[in-house]
């Protein structure tokens, strides 16, 4: 018997950070699979360092906009967005927020974070945070979260989607999957 997916995610960050560039890896590998996807995103500021929003639905669902309360995870990529978005998030929900170890962290919330500006930094390339808070995510929503709380895709899924998009551009290929892994092994 083949398990329904539902998953619905909120990826916040700024204009720049490549919030909707995480949205179309994340749509892509669900096509791939075969899953029915929707994604909508707000960025009409992002020219300006504006907040970035995007809502990521796979499974079954009518409308692509995440309501308050019912989203499964949030992928912050800025530490800011966890208190300016965690309202879309279901009371056992979790996030996956790009923050220093400093950061206040409500009791409320399971809230896993990674130093995603120092890792980009260390290798080299401080704008692959986006992917580094990915890789970060389906590494730990798995083995620290729980298996109800994985995400639908894997690393490798991620990876031929970048495989496809880069295919071509060496170097940007292996700058993405390098970003990915260093992320997935934070």
């Amino acid at each position: 018997m083949t398990e329904t997916i539902s998953q619905q995610l909120i990826i916040s960050g700024v204009g720049g950070q490549g919030v909707l560039f995480v949205t179309r890896l994340l749509a892509e590998a669900a096509i791939n699979k075969g899953l029915p996807v929707f994604t909508s995103e707000t960025h009409g500021m992002a020219q300006r360092g504006g907040t970035v929003l995007s809502h990521f639905k796979v499974g079954e669902f009518l409308s692509p906009l995440i309501r308050p309360m019912q989203a499964d995870g949030l992928l912050a990529l800025k530490a800011e967005n966890l208190v300016a978005h965690r309202n879309f998030l279901r009371p056992e929900g979790w996030s996956i927020t790009n923050a220093s170890n400093d950061i206040d962290i409500p009791k409320d919330l399971t809230v896993l974070h990674v130093d995603a500006d120092s890792i980009a930094q260390s290798i080299g390339n401080t704008k692959a945070v986006n992917l580094i808070v990915l890789g970060f995510a389906l590494a730990k929503t798995e083995q620290t979260i729980g298996k109800k709380e994985t995400l639908f895709c894997s690393k490798v899924d991620i990876e031929d989607v970048l495989k496809h998009r880069f295919g071509g551009n060496n170097k940007m290929l292996d700058a993405s999957v390098n970003a990915l892994t260093a992320g997935y092994n934070a």
